[in-house]
């Protein structure tokens, strides 16, 4: 009886050794996920705009050059972004789970962006115990070959400039000098990244390639165009006072508002209420077109990085051109010179108004979108739903982007023309980087 029962136990034992594991399968939604996951971080750690574009973008070039390797359709970005010159080879035959290893080399490069690392090593480590059960050996394989692409990202992106920047001097105000900008209440911030112009682009052969024309010349005669313009932004947020908060231009200002900077007084207590950057606006949209449309694992991933690509060149030469104008805020003139109770639907965000970043980089966006998805792609955008803001349908992201731009002069935090030129700038870099980068191998 003990031999039989021994003999059972031993088949079994062997059956089960002898039990193939499973392949892997890695789902767009396990990316979604881990892109998700980054931008709560970035709310809650509170990063700028400009710092936001520079930790998707990153992570999901690493992620990109994983799946390019050996791809039939997707080319590798080497040689075609500014310093990038070299990626571990993976050998066809090595057994790697080529979206298993992207997603490892996302959130490997995303962590070395983040204060809260804890929370990215959560999520991560989450994912491995589950793919650890699935198969182990495949798991081991692919998550090697992808911190070894995370790492050749990582030493590449610690040459952009970033830095240094975190070093160089604050932006100067001078009180003598009224054409300047100044911080603005409620709490009257220092401006923020003057040195993002010097940052490492991608694309774009200089922070000045597609640098806008002009601004219009800083003037208090009332019959000057700076001064009409400034007229402007009061005239239209008086109308929109009468018309109360159901007025939809206010709407639409609130909608796209995307300050991570928003200060909350209470009594003696002033503290920030946390919101996603217009860059993670587009990255929701970005998620949004993917999942309509259906996109396969490479197609996501391939989205998310000629987007992030976009928007990260975008805010640079937005930045360049905000420090060299440096062009004082319509809050400013107007309290001095019109009206000085006058407050903004929008809270006045940290840094010089010309040109208009919303403008540029949701026009970036667009242009890129557009360029994946095609145009005429109607979409219900829930981004803001987080926020307490309804959803918003747009018919293409062309229209959504014009929107989010005139959302700017709305709010009454920018003139018309950082609008107007912002978006002949955006249009001028999204073009460019659609004409220039080679994301699909000739057949």
């Amino acid at each position: 009886m003990k031999f039989k029962i021994y003999y059972i136990i031993g088949i079994c034992l062997l059956f089960i050794s002898c039990k193939k594991e499973n392949h892997i399968e890695v789902t767009t939604d396990e990316y979604h996920a881990s892109i998700e996951n980054i931008t709560q971080i970035m709310i809650h750690d509170i990063f700028s705009p400009p710092v936001a574009s520079r930790i998707f973008v990153y992570p999901n070039i690493a992620a990109y050059e994983v799946i390019a390797q050996n791809n039939k359709t997707y080319a590798s970005l080497q040689h075609q972004l500014n310093g990038l010159d070299s990626i571990p080879v993976l050998d066809p035959k090595s057994g790697v789970n080529q979206p298993l290893a992207a997603i490892i080399a996302h959130m490997e490069v995303s962590k070395q962006l983040v204060f809260s690392e804890e929370i990215v090593e959560k999520f991560r480590d989450s994912l491995y115990k589950k793919w650890q059960d699935e198969n182990s050996t495949e798991f081991e394989q692919s998550k090697e070959y992808g911190l070894k692409v995370a790492e050749r990202i990582v030493k590449w992106m610690n040459k952009d400039k970033y830095k240094q920047t975190r070093t160089m001097s604050k932006f100067s105000v001078f009180a003598n000098q009224p054409s300047r900008w100044q911080p603005t209440p409620p709490a009257y911030m220092d401006a923020i990244e003057p040195h993002w112009g010097e940052i490492r682009t991608l694309v774009l052969d200089s922070a000045s390639q597609f640098k806008p024309i002009p601004a219009l010349p800083f003037s208090l005669d009332k019959n000057s165009p700076f001064f009409k313009q400034v007229q402007e932004v009061y005239d239209i947020s008086m109308k929109m006072k009468n018309l109360g908060d159901g007025c939809s231009e206010v709407k639409m200002a609130q909608f796209w508002d995307c300050n991570p900077y928003v200060s909350v007084s209470q009594g003696h207590m002033m503290f920030a209420k946390k919101k996603i950057t217009p860059g993670a606006h587009w990255i929701g949209i970005t998620k949004i077109a993917c999942r309509k449309s259906k996109a396969d694992f490479d197609k996501t991933v391939f989205a998310y990085t000629k987007t992030s690509i976009g928007m990260f060149d975008a805010f640079i030469s937005c930045w360049d051109e905000k420090f060299r104008s440096n062009v004082i805020r319509p809050e400013t003139v107007i309290n001095q010179h019109i009206d000085e109770n006058w407050k903004p639907a929008l809270q006045t965000p940290p840094f010089p108004e010309y040109t208009s970043g919303h403008s540029v980089v949701s026009t970036v966006s667009s242009n890129i979108l557009t360029s994946i998805f095609g145009d005429n792609f109607s979409y219900t955008d829930d981004t803001e739903l987080q926020f307490g803001l309804p959803n918003r349908t747009f018919s293409s992201f062309n229209i959504a982007s014009k929107e989010a731009a005139m959302s700017r002069f709305y709010g009454g935090i920018h003139y018309r023309s950082a609008i107007e030129n912002g978006i002949v700038q955006g249009t001028n870099i999204g073009t460019y980087i659609n004409s220039t980068i080679n994301f699909f191998k000739s057949k």
